[in-house]
C-alpha cells in the first residue's frame, strides 16, 4: 500500500520550494463561479492542443518555459498570457516560427485594432497616427 507523506518541518534541500510551487500555500479565496474564455484564451488552448498533438514538444518542455518566466510573471501575467508566451518560446525552440517572423506577426495583428470588433471592421480602427501625415487618417487610396 502507497501512503502520501509529509515534507519534513524543515524540509532538506530537495523538499525545499521553488518560487513557483504555490500549492498549498496561503494565496486568498478562489472563485468558484465558471466563466467564459475569451477567443484568445481559447486560440491559444486550440495551439496548445495541436503543438501537444504534433509533437513540437511535450509537457515537460511546457512546464520548464513556464518556470523560466520567473517570479514575476506569475504575479502579472494571467495564466493564459504565462501559457501564451510558453508557446511562442517551445515554438521557437521548435525551429517552428523565428523571432523575427513572431515579432513581425504581433506587430500585423496589433496593428488590426485592440479589440475583435476593430480586427473584423478595420474602418472603426483608430488611426495609426493621422497628424503625422497632415492626413485624416484613413487608408492610403
Amino acid at each position: 500500500m502507497v501512503t502520501a507523506t509529509q515534507p519534513p518541518a524543515d524540509p532538506p534541500v530537495s523538499w525545499a520550494r521553488s518560487w513557483h510551487d504555490l500549492g498549498g500555500t496561503e494565496a486568498g479565496a478562489i472563485a468558484p463561479d465558471d466563466h467564459d474564455y475569451a477567443l484568445w484564451e481559447k486560440r491559444i488552448d486550440a495551439l496548445m492542443l495541436l503543438a501537444f498533438e504534433r509533437g513540437l514538444f511535450t509537457v515537460d518542455a511546457m512546464r520548464r518555459a513556464l518556470e523560466q518566466l520567473g517570479p514575476g510573471a506569475f504575479e502579472t501575467m494571467s495564466y493564459y498570457e504565462r501559457w501564451t508566451a510558453a508557446l511562442a518560446q517551445n515554438l521557437i525552440e521548435a525551429g517552428v516560427i523565428s523571432i523575427d517572423e513572431l515579432g513581425a506577426r504581433m506587430e500585423a495583428v496589433g496593428a488590426r485594432g485592440e479589440t475583435y470588433g476593430e480586427a473584423q471592421n478595420p474602418a472603426v480602427a483608430p488611426a495609426a497616427d493621422s497628424t503625422a501625415s497632415g492626413g485624416s487618417g484613413g487608408s492610403p487610396a
